[in-house]
This record gives C-alpha cells, sequence and structure tokens, in this order.
C-alpha cells in the first residue's frame, strides 16, 4: 500500500504557506504552545503512526471484518493494540479542551493528523470520530455533573461514543421517530425503542459506551419540534464515575457491508425489559436543533474520511503510474523497435491523474480551511468575526460533505481506472478504497439531502448574508490572483463563474419559494455541483497565488511542486469550469421533467 497517504510536501504548503496556522500561536494565547516547530513535530508523529502501526492493519480489518456473537461485538483483534497506542498517545481528542483531557490543538492541525489515521484504517478511526462526537454534545450542553461524569473518559478514549438517530420505519426522516422517554421519581427517564446503522454501536475496544440517543418525551409534540436529546449509556454510570449495572442497550445484529468491514454498523434495542434508563441532555424538545452541532462536525469528518481516501488512492495510482511499463510512447507507435514506457507517460493516464489531484488537493485546501474557520471562531472574542466564521462554516460544511464526498469516490473510481485490470483485485488496495469510500455519500445525510440543506436551508441563511460572506472570501483570492500575470486569465475566467453563479442563485432561491417548488429542488443537486465547483476553483486559485508568488524564491526542489499548483487551476479552468457554466445554464432553463413525469412511466413493473 501507499507509504504517504498524503502528499507530505502539500500536507505543509497548506497548513503553513496556504493557511498559515503557525500564525494561531503568535497571535492566540489559547494557541501559544502549537508553533511550526511543534505542529511538524505533531504531524511526523501521525504519520510515523499510520503508516508504521495502523497501516497493516487495514486490510486485516476489511479480510477479518467485526464479528456478532451471543448479543456482543468482536472487532479484528489487531484494533486493540492500535486503540491503546492512540490512547497512549493522546491522539483521540486532539483539539479538545485539555480540561477535558484534550490536547487543544488548533482543529486545522487535528484534521491534517487525523487525515493520515483515516487513510491508514478509515473503518478504526471511525470508533474514535463518533466517540469525540458524543463528548462534543455533552461539552455544549451537559450539565457539570454530566461534564465530570463523562467527558474525559469520552476524550481519553477509555469509552465509546455513538449517534443514535436512525430508526427502521423513520431512516432519514428523523422526525418520524417512535422511541420515547419516559420520566421517573429521580429525573432520570426509561427509554425504549430501536435504532438502526449505529456505527460503533457494540464493540470490544472499550469498557462502556456513551450514546446520545434521540427521543419523544411522553406528550411532547410529533415531529423534529418534539424531540429530546439522552444521555444512554450502556453501563449506567454511578454518581462517583464508577460502572454500575448493564442498561438494557442490546445489540440485536450487525449489517454486512459493501466496504468499511472492520466498523461494527449495529442494530440495538433499549428497554425491551424496560430497564434502560437515560439522563436528559440539555432541554426537553431542543434534541434535534442540539444534535445537529454533532451532525455539523460529523458531516465535516465524513468529508475528511473521502478525500483521506481519495488522497491515499492518488498517492498509489502516481506511484504505480511511474513504475508500470505498459505501451509504446505515442511518438514511438510506429517503431517497432521502441522501448515500452511508464504509463504515466500516456496522455489519458495523465488526464485521470490530473483529475485525482486537482480534487484531492482542492479538497485538502476547502477542509482544512473550514478547520481554520473553527479554530478562529474560538479565540475572537468579536462577535461579528465569531458570526462570519460561522457564516462561512455553515454554507460550506454540505459542500464538504456531498461535494466533497462526490468527488471523493470519483477520484478512488479513477485510482482503480489507472491500475487497469490489476485495480479490480484484491492485491492491491484500489478496490478497498472504493468500497471504504462510497459509504461517505450515504451516511450523515445523503448527498441529495446536503443539496437539499444548501438550496433550502444555506443559500437563504441570515437572509442571504452567509453566502455573500462566502462570495466576498472568494473575490479577495479573486484580487489577488489578478495581479499575477500568469494567472490574470484563470481569475477573470472564475469571476465570470461567480456572476453567473449569483443570478443561478437568485433564480432557483427564488423558485425554491414559490410554486415550482418540487422544480426547484429537482436541480437541487446540480446547484450543489456548481457551488461545489467554484468553491473548488477558488481554492486552486488561492493555492496558485501562494504558488507563483513563492516560485520568485524557491528552491530547487520546490519548483516542480509550484509549477503543478499554477497547473491544477490551468486544468481545472479548461477541463472543469466550462461543463459548470453548462450545468448553471440548464438550472437557470429549469424544466419540470423530473416532477412531471408519471410514476408509471418509469415502469419496473
Amino acid at each position: 500500500m501507499a507509504q504517504q497517504l498524503a502528499d507530505r510536501r502539500d500536507v505543509d504548503f497548506v497548513l503553513f504557506e496556504q493557511l498559515k496556522v503557525q500564525e494561531l500561536s503568535e497571535k492566540y494565547e489559547k494557541y501559544s504552545d502549537f508553533n511550526k516547530k511543534t505542529i511538524e513535530l505533531i504531524l511526523k508523529e501521525a504519520r510515523n503512526l499510520a503508516i508504521k502501526e495502523m497501516l497493516p492493519t487495514n486490510k486485516i480489518g476489511d479480510e477479518v471484518g467485526v464479528k456478532f456473537e451471543d448479543g456482543k461485538v468482536i472487532v479484528p483483534e489487531e484494533f486493540h493494540r492500535i486503540y491503546d497506542l492512540l490512547k497512549e498517545g493522546e491522539w483521540i481528542g486532539m483539539s479538545e479542551n485539555p480540561e477535558w483531557g484534550g490536547q487543544g490543538m488548533p482543529r486545522s492541525v487535528a484534521m491534517a493528523a487525523g487525515d493520515y489515521f483515516i487513510g491508514a484504517n478509515c473503518a478504526l478511526q471511525l470508533y474514535i470520530g463518533l466517540t469525540v462526537g458524543a463528548g462534543h454534545l455533552i461539552e455544549a450542553f451537559g450539565t457539570e455533573e454530566q461534564k465530570k461524569l463523562f467527558l474525559k473518559k469520552l476524550y481519553t478514549g477509555e469509552w465509546g461514543g455513538t449517534m443514535l438517530l436512525t430508526e427502521p420505519q423513520a431512516g432519514s426522516d428523523v422526525g418520524a421517530l417512535t422511541t420515547t422517554a419516559v420520566k421517573n421519581e429521580d429525573g432520570t427517564y426509561s427509554i425504549t425503542g430501536n435504532k438502526i446503522f449505529i456505527t460503533g454501536g457494540e464493540q470490544d475496544l472499550t469498557e462502556n459506551i456513551i450514546h446520545p440517543v434521540l427521543a419523544r418525551i411522553e406528550g411532547a409534540p410529533p415531529g423534529t419540534d418534539g424531540i429530546s436529546l439522552f444521555i444512554v449509556p450502556k453501563y449506567w454510570v454511578n454518581e462517583d464515575g464508577s460502572l454500575g449495572e448493564f442498561n438494557d442497550v442490546v445489540c440485536t445484529g450487525i449489517e454486512e457491508k459493501m466496504g468499511i468491514h472492520g466498523s461494527s454498523t449495529c442494530s440495538l434495542s433499549l428497554g425491551s425489559k424496560g430497564k434502560c434508563r437515560g439522563l436528559l441532555l440539555g432541554q426537553e424538545n431542543k434534541g434535534m436543533r442540539e444534535m445537529f452541532l454533532m451532525m455539523n462536525q460529523a458531516r465535516l469528518l465524513v468529508g475528511s474520511q473521502g478525500a483521506a481516501l481519495a488522497s491515499a488512492s492518488y498517492i498509489e495510482a502516481v506511484n504505480y503510474a511511474r513504475e508500470r511499463v505498459q505501451g509504446r510512447h505515442l511518438k514511438d507507435l510506429r517503431d517497432k523497435s521502441a522501448s515500452p514506457v511508464p504509463i504515466i507517460q500516456h496522455p489519458d493516464v495523465r488526464r485521470m491523474l490530473m483529475q485525482m489531484k486537482v480534487f484531492v488537493e482542492g479538497l485538502r485546501s476547502l477542509l482544512w480551511y473550514v478547520g481554520l474557520l473553527e479554530d478562529l471562531k474560538r479565540v475572537t472574542d468579536k462577535e461579528e468575526e465569531k458570526e462570519k466564521y460561522q457564516n462561512i462554516i455553515d454554507v460550506l460544511i454540505p459542500i464538504c460533505k456531498g461535494y466533497g464526498t462526490d468527488r471523493s469516490y470519483e477520484a478512488t473510481n479513477l485510482g482503480v481506472q489507472v491500475f487497469g485490470g490489476y485495480g479490480y483485485t484484491k492485491e492491491y488496495p484500489m478496490e478497498q478504497f472504493v468500497r471504504d469510500c462510497r459509504i461517505t455519500m450515504i451516511y450523515e445525510g445523503t448527498n441529495g439531502i446536503q443539496a437539499m440543506d444548501l438550496l433550502g436551508r444555506k443559500l437563504g441563511l441570515k437572509k442571504g448574508k452567509a453566502m455573500m460572506d462566502v462570495m466576498g472570501e472568494i473575490q479577495k483570492t479573486l484580487a489577488e490572483a489578478k495581479s499575477i500575470d500568469a494567472l490574470k486569465g484563470y481569475a477573470e475566467e472564475l469571476e465570470k463563474a461567480l456572476k453567473k453563479l449569483g443570478e443561478v442563485a437568485m433564480t432557483i432561491g427564488g423558485k425554491a419559494m414559490s410554486a415550482e417548488i418540487l422544480t426547484a429542488f429537482a436541480h437541487a443537486y446540480p446547484f450543489m455541483e456548481v457551488v461545489g465547483d467554484i468553491i473548488m476553483a477558488w481554492m486552486l486559485l488561492w493555492r496558485a497565488a501562494v504558488a507563483a508568488k513563492a516560485l520568485e524564491k524557491a528552491k530547487k526542489k520546490d519548483i516542480a511542486f509550484y509549477n503543478g499548483q499554477l497547473k491544477n487551476i490551468e486544468f481545472f479552468t479548461h477541463y472543469i469550469l466550462p461543463v459548470t457554466m453548462g450545468k448553471m445554464n440548464m438550472i437557470m432553463n429549469m424544466k419540470d421533467t423530473v416532477v412531471s413525469i408519471d410514476e408509471n412511466s418509469f415502469g419496473g413493473k
């Protein structure tokens, strides 16, 4: 398998040259311990742990998978040692509050380190991501007593965590859930219901699992307005922090999945014997609002999963293309005495590699940029800045998750294609990347739901101010790029596309609030795609602007890398942006085909 997982030079470029995360330590006391030297050390250690320890367990996890025996889930034996190493190295709660067992590092840096772990063993990393997410909910909405009971155990990885939303009859329609909560005299709640598709819902890595559970208190309003959030431990936690009795949270089965075989996806029965208790987390009937805190962070994590797998696939594909010798060079096609060449010299292979490259590198910039916004939001004491950062995050989350995982999956598919027939075999990891990546387009809200979120909520958020804040940041990059001769033309093309996007947004946004709402939402997905393309072009132009300036004083070893950034925006502008413009024309000429077709016309009977 790949011995890098992510291009080390590109990781340094995004963090230190594009985002300049080292300046956080210079400007803010909160991050004073995380100067450039410290960050470099963190990333070196994360990379070593990922490659030397985690990576060898990835294929094992895929082939062995998890086992379900007598209501218990057994993860691959090799995962236990790696999990212990992650706990010992305090890698579980990297960016969490040191008061509760975290390291307190910038989120942007933690995401960079986490990408190495995801690329090395995505299935194992899922247990950790959900655990930290559960902790975030308790930290944000829990009482002081709840924080003392649960947070440190979660952020240090001593206990696991999950997210219990989905039910058999509800699916993505969370408001249709039937899990109930009845208040007891001691202030706890008796919980009864069934949940499905629960990542890490049962496992033998930790002695306890803390489940945030959505349920409806007796008498609460129907739909999402009547949903509350509860802390439901696998084993009850006594007031002194010790473990009590089994809390009637029973795993009734696990899913046999296409990929991420080392991750347990469980069905859970709560209170089948009437002995499941929970603690109210936050306020009654505010559970959906509270859960969205975790959902947004989970969606960013899913975007990172896709991008990390695409990155690993890209590294494999590039290295294979350099080594695999097959076919004569096109210029020597008629010379039968000409020697075969590495396939990286064939134009169509280079096209596929370029397509992988622009999305892998562009998504890396986008995801870590959102991480940096989270960091800046934490440290600013100006409410207008905090609001602006959150506005941009809110708009970019469905792009990171929806658009990002679409493009990541495309990249892993291209990785198989670069390998040809060998990519389809289990001799190489390429087919596993595809299988593991495919779920990222589905869970934490399908990508269709992300598109609906972008159109239905984020486009008009704060009366359009959130989207305008994003466009304002793009304009800053355009102004800088226009001042650089080598980038002026690309900046002008992106500016045209951005102007067109404004017209498209007005059109589809208006129809989404009219009698043509169904037709508008039938175009929500292509709208997400074009917004994503514009965001991607922004990231690539930003990268190119940084690289163009760096080229003036670049060392010989860096020239090819910086030139590669200029080629990224050239490729995207020539190959992809014209297609984006075509999609925008399609949206402007909105047709009702999808919603007007008779259901019987689909056939299938």
